[in-house]
């Protein structure tokens, strides 16, 4: 959030969390004390704090409204309003507008049949989707996807690589960023159960963001403002990589984590400028990718996914952003001036390098150098593209 006033260069921030603080200096970030779980609620907070600019992180507040509230509040807003945020709110409804807009998706499964994936048709924190390779692992998945409350989508089984590729739109205009790949199962080797992400790389090699948004984002985009609900924010597509060509697998309406983690280091320019052209219908540009590459490591709780850890210390932060890592708190608290856990991810340490595999030595040279009861990370990230 940008508070008004303040100038170009020099801004002061808010961010709506319920750590305790206050509005920092210019050009400082701040936490503002409050968590407010309403779009009125974030409307009332901008208008007493004075921000004129929004940038809405999570995917449940976008598909609730809170961008239509604080836009009808005359807030600028960068995230789309709850009409455009269903592409990623309901699969059905984002099968929907692929299909009108010609994009090449996998296919539903009027009967489930093994080897296939299921998935929760909402909203489940990354946690909605099951691999299903046997009859029994089937079985499993429809109990699981069903016990989360939401209709059940069967889709074929894809064989591929993964990728995701991200733009940031506005309206029909969308401007490509590095294309990365995440790596969502808990266990190195890719086993165990789907998490949020474990971590993530950028780029990707042989991928073109660019190819894939003129593919996939802006006919999209293009559908969406059709419809009268045109798309503000990030559209973030994840994909597979087909012998058939790149198949869209789902949709996020924003940034995601880890990807975010290892694209925007690699971006050169003013990212708030683009966000802030975006949210005014502006043209979108002045950024730039670096040539160089990024990964992201996720630490996190012992218990994760099935569960979280609150109030453990956590040590050696300080050492790792010392050894140039990026430190990036997900799950973290204040408590007595310590800084302890709070959630199942925990940390999301990222490298830069001139390439994946300095990158991904610096990644992991720095999460060695943190440590909480129970930490728990792969150590397979980005380990095949690092042998390229």
């Amino acid at each position: 959030m940008r508070s008004r006033g303040d100038s170009r260069r020099a801004r002061r921030w808010a961010s709506c969390t319920p750590r305790p603080g206050t509005l920092g200096s210019p050009g400082s970030a701040a936490a503002i004390p409050c968590t407010p779980r309403t779009p009125r609620g974030c409307s009332n907070l901008c208008n007493t704090f004075e921000i004129d600019l929004v940038v809405v992180g999570p995917e449940a507040p976008l598909v609730a409204g809170v961008a239509d509230q604080l836009r009808h509040a005359g807030i600028a807003v960068f995230g789309p309003g709850a009409g455009a945020a269903r592409i990623e709110g309901s699969k059905t409804f984002a099968k929907d507008v692929m299909a009108a807009a010609g994009v090449p998706v996998a296919r539903t499964l009027e009967t489930p049949r093994a080897p296939c994936v299921v998935k929760a048709d909402g909203l489940a924190a990354g946690k909605g989707v099951f691999m299903c390779r046997t009859g029994e692992e089937l079985e499993a998945g429809l109990r699981a996807a069903a016990a989360l409350g939401e209709t059940v989508v069967v889709e074929e089984w894809l064989e591929g690589e993964e990728v995701s590729v991200l733009a940031i739109v506005s309206g029909e205009e969308a401007l490509p960023l590095p294309a990365a790949r995440d790596h969502k199962r808990i266990g190195d080797g890719d086993t165990g159960p789907n998490t949020g992400g474990m971590g993530a790389f950028s780029p990707v090699g042989g991928v073109s963001a660019g190819e894939i948004v003129d593919a996939v984002h802006r006919p999209v985009a293009a559908e969406l403002a059709r419809r009268g609900t045109p798309f503000v924010g990030v559209l973030f597509a994840g994909l597979m990589l087909t012998d058939d060509g790149p198949k869209v697998l789902e949709f996020n309406c924003r940034l995601g984590d880890p990807e975010a983690q290892a694209i925007l280091p690699l971006l050169e320019g003013d990212v708030l400028e683009a966000f802030a052209a975006a949210a005014g219908g502006s043209a979108l540009g002045g950024l730039a990718v670096e040539d160089r590459a990024a990964v992201t490591v996720v630490l996190a709780a012992g218990s994760y996914p099935e569960g979280g850890d609150h109030g453990t210390a956590i040590e050696g932060i300080e050492d790792a952003e010392a050894e140039g890592a990026l430190v990036f708190h997900a799950g973290t608290a204040r408590h007595e001036g310590s800084l302890v856990t709070h959630g199942g991810r925990i940390l999301n340490v990222t490298g830069l390098g001139a390439d994946v595999a300095e990158a991904r030595d610096r990644a992991y040279a720095a999460a060695g150098l943190i440590s909480f009861d129970g930490m728990r990370y792969r150590r397979d990230i980005a380990l095949e593209a690092a042998r390229v």
